[in-house]
């Protein structure tokens, strides 16, 4: 294609032995100011902001399971007084994630076919019908339920696109902080979730839960409005053919005109990657098993953070928050649920800059020892020393252990906002090439989300039985992550998503992994991607 633009001769650029070393070395960059970035952050905080639609509905439910109008609504009547039976509200919370799963591994390909943009706006599509379903839902249960699984659907999709849209839009150098970004909003959903809910207790009737559900409507706009801002993803567009836009996208994304010779040589890295992907094959579900280099691996490693994401018990404590401090005596838990939306939110700041600064392997295994820590004992205190008469009489605590159960849990949640919560996300969604990295991080994803499900359905029923035991069991998984991201986590702080595909080409160690230096740009652009033999028929650019 002629774009009119000057540029150099695509033949000069392709064939590193027809190009002198000494203009080799010289390839324009983009300007690595930071002022330069202003553009590029914004739009990618527009996309995160889909993290705040799934964060709100975590902190609301918690809420919602609690109040007595959506008890007497959707509970059963027993000994005069309606409650919501484990079966029942295990269900209703969990089923939210079964949603996220089948979004997350199914719809999600809509990025893929239309894009990251036209992906996120259908999800909120779907959102809005899950809302009204639950809005409109007067005394059955089950219609309930239908909706969150609806929601789910969508949230799902989000969970998927918003990162990987974030990941190949925005600069190495910002990455990592421009995808905790996404974990951001979730927390920031979750603390404004738990201050509305808190807010709408006092009526008395339905406006309880209709309220907070009734905001998300407003979510949902804000996240379609930051859509038509956003510029498409240069690496969707590089791989659809579309090399125009894909440069408009990036000269918008760094304040720069399309014309700049830096901007094509962007696109020439983008298209180097793709065309070493073409070669290894064609992104069917089967290159998750059989893709090069260590594709498998790498999936299996997405597999198992996000699932250890969810083993490390955030969510006992985020579902069912004002349920647990409910029984370690205090007399209005959603005031305990601010504090931790406070601290979950603040610590997320924390987090984006010790990911970016000491890397993500390093955060990852820091956070697993602390909160293991931090789980072992909050378990000995709620078994051992909060109930004055033991387990014959859950009524008479003790008060000074319950404020350290508190503490404990705040320390436990800075340690995950600050580490897990959003390095996992960082890690997921720069391991993957860009022909398998939507189907990748579905599958990754919906670990999380089955594990969510499991972990939301069954505690319920878990914490009747054995109580504060439980702590022990989120103790022994985190104590296996930790040996986990040892063994098999590598680092990817600083990579390019071309260069993390290198790392693995390499076979470089994971505990070796931080100090591995990635060849070249051009190295990358001229002999991995764009060798005599790699060439394309028909040339993209």
């Amino acid at each position: 294609l002629d774009s009119g633009v000057q540029t150099p001769n695509n033949d000069s650029l392709l064939i590193k032995d027809e190009k002198p070393q000494e203009e080799e070395e010289h390839l324009p960059t983009l300007d690595d100011n930071d002022k330069k970035h202003v553009a590029v952050s914004i739009f990618c905080l527009l996309v995160a902001f889909g993290g705040f639609v799934f964060g709100f509905d975590t902190g609301t439910i918690s809420g919602f399971v609690n109040m007595p109008d959506f008890k007497e609504r959707f509970g059963q009547l027993d000994n005069g007084q309606y409650t919501l039976s484990n079966v029942r509200t295990g269900l209703i919370v969990a089923i939210f994630n079964i949603g996220c799963a089948i979004g997350g591994i199914i719809l999600s390909k809509v990025g893929d076919m239309y894009g990251r943009r036209v992906g996120l706006m259908f999800s909120m599509l779907i959102y809005v019908v899950g809302i009204i379903v639950q809005i409109a839902s007067q005394d059955k249960w089950y219609q309930y339920f239908i909706g969150r699984l609806i929601t789910g659907l969508a949230v799902g999709i989000v969970s998927v696109l918003c990162p990987l849209f974030i990941g190949e839009s925005a600069p190495k150098k910002l990455r990592g902080t421009l995808v905790v970004g996404f974990q951001l909003f979730i927390t920031l959903g979750i603390f404004l979730g738990y201050c509305t809910t808190y807010g709408t207790k006092t009526y008395s009737d339905s406006r309880q839960w209709r309220i907070p559900l009734g905001l998300c409507f407003a979510w949902a706009i804000l996240l379609v409005a930051g859509m038509l801002l956003m510029p498409e993803s240069p690496r969707y567009l590089v791989e659809k053919n579309k090399i125009e836009e894909a440069k408009k996208s990036i000269a918008r994304s760094n304040s720069t005109t399309p014309d700049n010779p830096a901007v094509y040589t962007e696109v020439q890295l983008i298209q180097a990657g793709i065309e070493r992907e073409k070669i290894a094959g064609n992104a069917s579900w089967g290159q998750l098993i059989t893709g090069k280099p260590k594709i498998l691996s790498r999936v299996i490693m997405g597999i198992m953070l996000q699932s250890l994401q969810q083993l490390t018990g955030d969510n006992y404590f985020f579902y069912y928050g004002t349920t647990i401090f409910k029984a370690v005596g205090l007399e209005d838990s959603f005031e305990t649920s601010i504090v931790l939306g406070v601290v979950n939110f603040a610590s997320t700041f924390v987090g984006i800059y010790v990911i970016d600064r000491f890397g993500r392997r390093k955060c990852l295994l820091t956070g697993s020892a602390g909160m293991f820590v931090c789980f072992i004992i909050y378990a000995i205190l709620g078994s051992v020393h909060l109930y004055n008469n033991g387990y014959d009489d859950l009524t008479d605590t003790n008060k000074p252990t319950g404020n350290a159960m508190i503490f404990i849990t705040c320390l436990y949640i800075f340690f995950f906002a600050s580490t897990w919560a959003g390095g996992v996300y960082c890690i997921v969604s720069e391991s993957y090439p860009l022909r398998i990295r939507a189907k990748a991080m579905s599958v990754a994803t919906a670990a999380n989300w089955l594990w969510g499900f499991l972990i939301s359905f069954f505690t319920p029923f878990i914490t009747s039985a054995i109580h504060f035991y439980y702590g022990f069991v989120f103790a022994g998984c985190l104590l296996f992550s930790f040996f986990y991201v040892f063994f098999f986590v590598r680092e990817t702080k600083g990579l390019t998503l071309e260069e993390v595909d290198e790392l693995y080409a390499q076979n470089v160690l994971p505990w070796k992994s931080s100090s591995w230096v990635p060849p070249s740009a051009n190295e990358m652009a001229f002999n991995m991607g764009y060798a005599e033999s790699a060439k394309p028929e028909q040339e993209h650019i």
